[in-house]
This record gives structure tokens, C-alpha cells and sequence, in this order.
């Protein structure tokens, strides 16, 4: 990690930390070292630690210093997706027979990677309402070495008390680990809340383009970083050159774009709150979220993600994701398109029947950097039809 100082503002961060000029050409986009091995000077002899792209790449090497620096993190590592971060975070921090405490409400590919992955090897697990701190330390045993969070969490938008929670967690002797894929480090900084580790789907809003996969694991504690970068290594599940180039180029305009979304979900979720076909509204900006003050406290602004439920069922559900016309019914979120989905029947569908398992009413959006207005439109005319 570079010691060179850029600055304390998170948008200078964003463009510069990592993004050096080029030495031999001055080019101001570090190049895509699209390369598998390097030039030794003699035996032994690296230039500047480089021999193998599995261990460090260049253009890797510049995204894991911005991610670190946009964090507030000592070390960044990234990945080929969210998914090979957190099966490396669990393979350094776990033994078998050893226990995690999971949200009830977690991403559908994490709560699959513990309950169908991760058990299979001695991993013990038991699910907790993590908005209530009360409820994680009744979730944790003797053998409990990390208490993991969403905070939004997918797709149910539940907000944690990061600070509470990483009271909890360290009391009973187990490491914090964030997932703030949906808030970025813009909207939300975890390690300066007390968490050991922050998770990320490079995929969302950091690559932001719908056109990159990638995951992301930043820590504080430098030893901690060393243990993740020796699996990393040896585990080989690192983000290739051109993918950590994408990424980069999108976290320079994390900032501006985060303010957007932002933005365009607050008036998204408002026409929805008082829409006659919803249900409910599960957007932590509204105030009669359950969670809308512990956000305001720990969030720059509320993000881009919104749940809803609609008053006629799963086929009404279903039907409104048929009938959008500029929200794309498509998996994922974050990228500047505004995209539209069923949970039940899609991203969550590996929890069903389990105690994850979300409401068959249910549709989330991800609300992108559109003019507003035509976004509320569209979903009018897709719940009035």
C-alpha cells in the first residue's frame, strides 16, 4: 500500500488512491497488466515483488489500494466475485466445529455458501435478527468466531447498529464482518464503526456498469491482512487484470453516482409509500422504517436499493416485474440502469423453505441514475395496469 498523501476527502480518494500516472508512458489511467508472469533479474531477483499474477498483478495491486483507502482500511484484496471473498474471509478466519452467527435476512448466495458449503467442512451456524444486539449475543456460543451482517441487507433493506453489534461480537471474543455492498464506502464506512472486515461485491454499485464481476474483502488490522492475503494466494481466487481495471474506473465516480441514486430511490419510495397496490415500503430512508434512525446515524444518505410489497399477491408481484418498461427485470444491482426483481422466484430462491426465506409479495428494485420522474412513471403505469 502506497504511503503517498492524497487527501482526507472520499471523492479525491476516489479518483486518485491506487491511480498513479504510468512512470514509463505518463499515462493517467494505470495500464491492464494483462499478464501471467514477469521477467525475473536473475534468480530470485522481482521487480517490485512481482513474479506471478495469482500472487499480484499491477492493475490489481492499484484497485485493492483504492479500495483500502476508500474503507479507511489497511489492506484491500479483490477478487473474481463477492462469492470467492467470502469463501477465502471464511477459510481464514474458521476452523471446523467453529460457529458464525448469520443475519435472517442474508444475501441468498451467502446463507448458501454457509448452509450447503461451508457445514459440510465442521462450520456451525445459527441465524439472528442482527438489528437487535440483544438478539446476536443470544445467537453466539463459546465457539461463535464471527458475527456477520447486511447492513441494508439484501433484499429486505434491515439496518444494523454496526457500532452495537461490534460490542457484542467482540465481547463474546469473535471478529465483525460487514457486507456494505449495498451502502458502499461512500455512504457508510464499517471499519471505522468497529468492524474487523468489510465485504463487497465488486459487481454493484462499485464497478456500477452492470459490465464487471468482482468481490472485495478490506481490513483494519494488519496482521488480520496478512492471514487473508496467504489464502488468497493459495486459494487463487483473485480478480483478473481487466475486471480490476473496470472496477477502478468505476469507484472514481462512486460518489457522484451514489448521490443519485440516492436521490432517485427517495422519490421512488415516496410515490410507492402512497400507492394503493403497496403494501409496504422497505426503504430505510422513510421514517417509519424500523431502522430509519440508526441509518441516519451510521449513512451518509440511504442508497439506491428499495423493497416493496404488493397488496394482491405473488402473481401481482410477479406481473408488476413483467410490466416495467425502463427498470430491466434482470439479478443484480448497483449499475446505472435501473433494474427490477422478484427475490422469491430469483436471487433468493436457494432460501426457500429455510428461515431466510422472503415474502412471495415481494419486489425489489434497483433504482438507477434515470431522470426520476421517468422511473416513477414507469413503475405507476406497471402497478396501475
Amino acid at each position: 500500500m502506497s504511503d503517498r498523501h492524497i487527501s482526507e476527502h472520499f471523492e479525491t480518494l476516489a479518483i486518485h488512491a491506487g491511480n498513479t500516472a504510468d512512470p514509463l508512458t505518463g499515462a493517467v489511467v494505470p495500464p491492464i497488466y494483462q499478464v501471467s508472469t514477469y521477467k525475473q533479474d536473475g534468480v530470485g531477483g522481482l521487480r517490485n515483488g512481482y513474479e506471478y499474477s495469482r500472487s499480484a498483478n499491477p492493475t490489481r495491486a492499484a484497485l485493492e489500494e483504492n479500495l483500502a483507502a476508500l474503507e479507511g482500511g489497511r489492506r484491500g484484496f479483490a477478487f473474481a466475485s463477492g462469492l470467492a471473498a467470502e469463501d477465502t474471509l471464511l477459510r481464514t478466519l474458521l476452523s471446523p466445529g467453529d460457529h458464525v452467527v448469520i443475519p435472517n435476512d442474508a444475501y441468498g448466495g451467502t446463507f448458501r455458501l454457509f448452509a450447503k458449503v461451508a457445514s459440510r467442512w465442521g462450520v456451525e451456524w445459527s441465524v439472528a435478527d442482527t438489528s437487535d444486539p440483544a438478539a446476536v449475543r443470544a445467537a453466539m456460543t463459546p465457539r461463535t468466531k464471527a458475527v456477520w451482517v447486511e447492513t441494508p441487507s439484501n433484499p429486505l433493506l434491515g439496518i444494523t447498529d454496526i457500532a452495537a453489534v461490534a460490542q457484542v461480537a467482540h465481547a463474546g471474543g469473535a471478529k465483525l464482518v460487514v457486507d456494505n455492498t449495498f451502502a458502499t464506502p461512500y455512504l457508510q464506512q464499517p471499519l471505522a464503526l468497529g468492524a474487523d472486515v468489510v465485504v463487497h461485491s465488486l459487481t454493484k454499485y462499485m464497478g456500477g456498469h452492470s459490465d464487471v464481476v468482482g468481490g472485495a474483502l478490506i481490513v483494519a488490522d494488519e496482521e488480520l491482512g496478512e492471514e487473508i492475503g496467504f489464502h488468497q494466494n493459495s486459494m487463487g481466487g483473485v480478480a483478473g487484470p481487466f475486471d480490476s481495471w473496470l472496477v477502478l474506473r468505476g469507484t472514481k465516480t462512486l460518489a457522484v453516482r451514489m448521490d443519485r441514486h440516492s436521490e432517485n430511490a427517495t422519490k421512488v419510495a415516496d410515490m410507492l409509500s402512497r400507492h394503493p397496490r403497496v403494501s409496504s415500503v422497505l426503504y430505510p430512508g422513510l421514517p417509519e422504517h424500523p431502522g430509519h434512525e440508526v441509518a441516519a446515524k451510521q449513512m451518509r444518505a440511504f442508497g439506491g436499493m428499495i423493497s416493496f410489497r404488493v397488496k394482491d399477491g405473488e402473481e401481482a408481484a410477479v406481473s408488476v416485474c413483467d410490466r416495467t418498461q425502463i427498470f430491466t427485470l434482470g439479478e443484480s444491482l448497483g449499475g446505472v440502469e435501473s433494474l427490477i426483481e422478484h427475490p422469491g422466484r430469483m436471487t433468493h430462491a436457494s432460501v426457500a423453505g429455510s428461515l431466510l426465506e422472503v415474502p412471495s409479495d415481494l419486489v425489489r428494485l434497483s433504482v438507477g441514475i434515470e431522470n426520476a420522474d421517468d422511473l416513477v412513471e414507469d413503475l405507476k403505469q406497471a402497478l396501475d395496469k
